[in-house]
């Protein structure tokens, strides 16, 4: 799934939602210079945001497809897991991932982080986390569950989308401090909502990795149920979403 992505790089580039301008300033002010290097870094949206806010950036990204438009956008990105990326020697301010260190082993990617950021260097892991209206999380888990016979999470107790993902922060932060070369691992809240229309969040859909490697006929039946759900509600609704970032300083 890590790879299947690309499968669309311009949709997943237009549709993805980009990361608070807030937290992309305070990892630049708290990293001891400009160069940083984003792990995973897909189309290049957050790295995007970097070069904005003043930043000299190198992808890593093992999915050609994604790293073409990257190139396309403007970035240096190497093909490449970040496990098996040979740095030659460069070191780095900051090293970065935007919703792509679930995909990456956990200790050794954070063995890697700490052997190419400079003493003082910041390695910041981040996430969007997004909480629907009940009606359009309803409308997904039951299509989901039409269409996917055994997608893993109908069965799973109800939870917040927060709690969901503490198991994830819980490995990624294990694997920061199992490293022996990090300060304390914070963890930094950004709170913010966005409205989307029925298409909107229609065509933001198919970048989901549970529906990327979907068969061709499955996809129309999922985005058909929760389009309906959406009609329903008016055709359209407020996201709430939290940006939640894991961040150690190099020893």
């Amino acid at each position: 799934m890590a790879e299947s992505f690309g499968v669309d790089a311009e949709r997943y580039d237009r549709t993805r939602p980009p990361y608070p301008d807030a937290m992309i300033d305070r990892i630049v002010a708290e990293s001891p210079g400009p160069d940083v290097l984003d792990v995973g870094c897909g189309t290049g949206i957050a790295a995007r945001q970097f070069q904005a806010a003043g930043c000299t950036v190198l992808g890593v990204e093992p999915d050609a497809r994604m790293a073409g438009f990257a190139r396309r956008r403007g970035l240096d990105v190497e093909v490449a897991t970040f496990e098996a990326w040979d740095p030659a020697g460069r070191t780095f301010d900051a090293v970065v991932a935007a919703t792509a260190w679930h995909w990456i082993d956990p200790v050794a990617g954070a063995a890697r982080a700490a052997e190419v950021l400079r003493p003082g260097g910041r390695l910041a892991l981040f996430w969007h986390v997004f909480e629907p209206p009940t009606v359009v999380a309803e409308a997904h888990a039951a299509v989901y569950r039409r269409v996917m016979s055994g997608f893993p999470s109908q069965d799973r107790p109800v939870k917040s989308a927060l709690d969901g993902y503490r198991p994830l922060f819980a490995k990624a932060a294990d694997g920061i401090r199992d490293a022996g070369a990090f300060g304390d691992v914070e963890e930094w809240h950004y709170d913010w909502q966005r409205y989307y229309t029925r298409d909107e969040w229609l065509d933001q859909m198919p970048t989901s990795g549970a529906l990327t490697r979907l068969p061709p006929h499955a996809l129309p039946e999922v985005l058909t149920g929760v389009g309906a759900a959406i009609d329903a509600m008016g055709g359209g609704f407020t996201m709430s979403y939290v940006t939640v970032a894991l961040t150690a300083t190099r020893l």
